[in-house]
């Protein structure tokens, strides 16, 4: 790629211009006190993952989250899952995203939520974190890897800023069982040039080279399969909810959700958790 970065592209990919007030439109037109959110208020916004809201609890579940815990969460987004780790567990929770745009509403709904003193957000490179070593008890990694290739030196970096013995929590779309080529757009990706989507065990594979024992694995296909079946059976009933991820994803969000879950239900890929300690 000449004109632009990888880095460059997946930035513009995600960014757009008058996400926060579109967001804000969304919460008034739903009733919500945009001066006094809860976090549980944004969850059909900020979500920005396979199995939203309730595979953000599991995985806090699994990592074992609690008060006290310093967790750093690499492609934060607009800050969903920190201020859902702060609210519900306890935690302080730093969250890094490389799309300016993203890092501003990000800190705007975490000061509305009342958060701001756990929450805080920085833009940057997940592959040059600006942190110190042994920074954090916990790290979360939530559908970011197939916007990086260089997957070793993220996880490298990650275990960097781990303690010994420091949760790692990867979240991430990977091929079901063959690589296959994709469709396109994705939510990630407009096209092949910023998508990396890889397979399990390059995953386990290049966590255990960078110094994580691999504890756990769930594919969590089913799981989300069967909640986007509710989701869209209440939406037959009562419409399409005014708080989803089209407001963030603006008028790409359709095409961009039909391939992606189309591609989960030919299995072509799954949400695979991956949950790692540092040794």
């Amino acid at each position: 790629m000449t004109d632009m970065t990888v880095e460059q592209l997946v930035a513009q990919h995600y960014g757009r211009d008058g996400l926060e007030p579109a967001i804000l439109a969304a919460l008034t037109e739903a009733g919500k006190d945009i001066a006094h959110l809860d976090p549980v208020d944004l969850a059909g916004i900020d979500e920005f993952h396979l199995g939203w809201r309730a595979q953000t609890m599991a995985l806090a579940e699994r990592l074992g989250l609690g008060r006290g815990d310093h967790v750093l969460d690499i492609g934060a987004g607009i800050g969903g899952p920190a201020r859902c780790f702060a609210a519900s567990y306890g935690c302080t929770v730093m969250g890094i995203d490389l799309t300016p745009e993203f890092v501003a509403v990000a800190e705007a709904l975490t000061l509305r939520c009342g958060l701001s003193d756990q929450v805080s957000f920085l833009q940057g490179s997940a592959l040059e974190l600006p942190f110190g070593i042994a920074a954090f008890e916990a790290a979360t990694l939530i559908h970011v890897g197939m916007n990086i290739k260089d997957k070793a030196t993220l996880f490298a970096e990650a275990r960097r800023v781990l303690k010994p013995g420091g949760r790692f929590g990867v979240y991430d779309v990977m091929f079901a069982e063959d690589m296959v080529a994709l469709p396109y757009p994705m939510p990630w990706a407009a096209s092949p040039e910023a998508s990396f989507v890889d397979t399990p065990a390059t995953y386990r594979r290049l966590l255990t080279l960078a110094g994580f024992a691999i504890e756990g694995e769930a594919n969590r296909r089913d799981f989300t399969l069967d909640l986007s079946r509710e989701m869209r059976a209440r939406a037959a009933e009562s419409g399409r909810p005014g708080l989803g991820l089209h407001v963030i994803m603006g008028p790409a969000a359709k095409d961009r959700l039909r391939n992606v879950m189309d591609a989960l239900e030919r299995n072509m890929i799954a949400p695979i958790e991956i949950i790692a300690r540092a040794v």
